[in-house]
């Protein structure tokens, strides 16, 4: 997620009169580089997985072929997009997937790593699967459908918890979602909520409603309001809960019977508390020579993790033709050609004696061309558009792969021959 902003960064880039200023202040640059800066515009290619998409480590996600200042200006923006609302929206796919189908909000904003943060985040987590947010700007900016609840200050503010209930029912009759738990969530809270329903909604025919729970065992208070309901005739009162939850505590409190049709979720969405980052990088893979040849280039660490695939390459996913599902993923170097009428043999680029013959299957391209000689050439999608593929694309993994504990490895392989070319970079620059 985030390529919305980076397509709108990258048309937008340019340094005014007063970043020209600022930089001659600094007395670092030369005249002739800072009329360069004047000047000014992005002229390169831009290649991505459209948004949705799932990634695995180690893929090409964002190719920029460009010349070098260029390449290196956009680098720091095009992480933080990618970075944060990536790690949003694979939090909210998993808070969503342990939901079951029921309703997840983002309820994050307050608890946000700044205002950026909590709009963009919003964005993201509705692109995982989120129902809406809380953060009522996202709604104006990029169309997430807005919701909430009452306050715990609505119901202090009253003389009673009842004449808060009341207050608010009048109010808004068809969306009278009442927070139940400000003192005593089965002593007060439900009956108050009854009582109200009873008086203001039953008369005006109005049998949906709702009750939320901020606080407490979740599992027990909502078997417990649930029948309270039920027994007072309210079944079609949906029961909503928020308070610190993830995919782990949803998951948990699922499993011990809560009573639950909606959940809010906040700080441990919004700053993806479990993994709070996300660490995407932008590493120089190839250089064009004035010729046209690209000649590759690798980055060598201590740490084995780190070594980055060489050259200017391709990525496809391959899919089994019978159910669909996702076999694996295949980074090629860039003129390679992928003939998916025939059987081929794939190995683990790790372990490279771990081998699997794959057949029936299709082959398809994970970027797509962005910007082409600086010129935008991608459609970019609503996001309900970009929502819906989620899904479907998040469909075509096995379960396996996405279990919260000890998931099935999802492999990226590379051809051979990009095997081969990152093998002899390996060995030649081992040397130095």
């Amino acid at each position: 997620a985030g390529l919305e902003q980076i397509v709108q960064y990258v048309q937008d880039l340019h340094f005014g009169p007063e970043d020209i200023a600022y930089l001659r202040g600094r007395k670092m640059f030369t005249e002739d580089f800072l009329r360069y800066l004047a000047d000014f515009r992005f002229t390169g290619d831009i290649w991505a997985v459209p948004e949705g998409t799932p990634i695995f480590p180690n893929e090409p996600i964002i190719t920029v072929r460009a010349p070098t200042i260029q390449a290196q200006l956009v680098e720091t923006y095009l992480l933080l997009c990618i970075n944060h609302q990536s790690l949003i929206a694979t939090k909210a796919n998993r808070i969503v997937r342990a939901a079951e189908g029921r309703t997840v909000l983002e309820f994050g904003s307050r608890r946000a790593q700044g205002a950026d943060a909590a709009i963009l985040g919003a964005r993201a987590a509705y692109i995982g699967g989120c129902h809406g947010t809380a953060c009522t700007i996202s709604d104006q900016l990029f169309g997430v459908h807005a919701g909430g609840t009452m306050a715990h200050a609505w119901v202090q503010m009253f003389d009673s918890e009842y004449e808060a209930f009341k207050a608010y029912a009048r109010m808004y009759p068809n969306n009278a979602v009442l927070l139940v738990d400000t003192y005593n969530t089965l002593k007060s809270g439900v009956p108050n909520a009854i009582r109200v329903f009873n008086e203001v909604l039953k008369p005006m025919g109005i049998t949906k409603c709702g009750i939320r729970l901020d606080s407490g065992d979740m599992a027990y208070l909502t078997q417990q309001a649930r029948k309270m309901l039920d027994e007072a005739g309210w079944t079609e009162c949906a029961i909503s809960v928020s308070n610190s939850l993830d995919e782990y505590i949803i998951r948990d409190i699922l499993r011990q019977g809560a009573k639950i049709d909606m959940f809010g979720v906040g700080e441990r969405l919004i700053t993806a508390r479990s993994e709070p980052v996300f660490g995407g990088v932008y590493k120089l893979a190839a250089v064009e020579e004035p010729d046209g040849t690209i000649v590759p280039k690798i980055k060598i660490s201590e740490n084995v993790v780190k070594i980055t695939n060489p050259h200017y390459k391709k990525l496809y996913r391959f899919f089994a033709k019978d159910s669909g599902k996702a076999i694996a993923d295949y980074i090629t170097i860039h003129d390679e050609i992928v003939d998916d009428t025939q059987d081929m043999e794939i190995f683990d680029p790790e372990a490279t004696w771990k081998t699997k013959r794959i057949y029936n299957f299709t082959a398809k391209e994970l970027q797509v061309p962005v910007f082409k000689n600086g010129e935008l050439v991608y459609k970019l999608p609503s996001l309900e558009e970009i929502r819906t593929y989620c899904a479907r694309q998040v469909d075509t993994l096995w379960d396996e792969v996405k279990r919260f504990d000890n998931p099935q490895t999802y492999y990226v392989d590379l051809s051979q021959k990009l095997w081969d070319v990152k093998y002899g970079l390996l060995k030649h620059n081992g040397r130095q």
